[in-house]
């Protein structure tokens, strides 16, 4: 279905029971909702499983950069309260990650717990991220492609048919849509901010990521408290490489929370 949150229209897909406790699932840069696929099925027995394509990806509308991330988490609540949602367990990747922790820092009483997955308070460094932006405005997707694939799945996995559909999420990407992403990721850094949180939270990290390392998944499980998975076999997108491990481990968490 689509929802218009301000002036932008937005993509979303709902699946699961009605009256089921409610689990958003927010993807990664370059990819789209179809990076949760598999959760989704696995959870949306139990849980009324919202996935929204950010803005910019998917089919959600591209507007020029550079993006903020508070303000694409006041779009995905604002597509909750479209769907009439007052409050939901966020899950993110990598920047659906930082995108969960500012919504959870706007609008606490709305998020009733994290699961962060292969992300961090902060991704350093900023220039990095600049640079992506230009590559991909200057020449496309293309002009990314081998190096992220390179970080998002281990070597093992990467001519596996679930990595080159990964691959082709990437390359339809709207370039502007992944530029103006990758700004935001630039100039979000929630260091001092997210230790002052109070929710139930677990981290989910793919133990060969170098993206988001381990390290920095221990210092989010240190600043919130939070409960670890560590995924083997598994770099940046453990959702598409370790599916099953994901989901039971997402799963695991949701039922300690009454």
């Amino acid at each position: 279905m689509f929802v218009l949150v301000g002036d932008l229209v937005t993509h979303v897909q709902v699946a699961g029971p009605a009256g089921a406790p409610p689990l958003v699932l927010l993807h990664s840069l370059g990819t789209s909702l179809h990076v949760w696929d598999a959760q989704a099925e696995a959870l949306a027995a139990r849980y009324r499983v919202i996935r929204p394509d950010l803005r910019g990806h998917g089919l959600s509308a591209v507007t020029p950069g550079p993006y903020d991330m508070m303000a694409l988490a006041r779009e995905v609540l604002g597509a909750l309260d479209a769907l009439s949602v007052s409050s939901a367990h966020i899950a993110g990747l990598s920047i659906g990650g930082l995108i969960a922790q500012a919504m959870a820092l706007q609008a606490p009483g709305r998020v009733r717990s994290l699961i962060l997955c292969d992300t961090a308070m902060v991704i350093a460094p900023p220039a990095n991220w600049h640079e992506r932006a230009r590559l991909v405005r200057a020449g496309g997707m293309a002009a990314v492609v081998e190096p992220v694939m390179a970080r998002w799945v281990t070597p093992g996995f990467r001519d596996q048919p679930a990595a080159l559909g990964l691959r082709q999420m990437l390359l339809r990407t709207d370039p502007e849509g992944y530029a103006g992403a990758a700004e935001a990721i630039a100039g979000a850094d929630f260091s001092a901010q997210t230790p002052k949180l109070a929710l139930p939270a677990h981290v989910i990290v793919g133990a060969f990521d170098e993206s988001t390392p381990v390290a920095s998944a221990k210092a989010l499980q240190a600043a919130l408290g939070a409960s670890l998975t560590v995924i083997p076999e598994a770099a940046h997108i453990p959702t598409i490489e370790r599916p099953d491990a994901v989901s039971s481990a997402i799963s695991s968490f949701l039922g300690t929370i009454p």
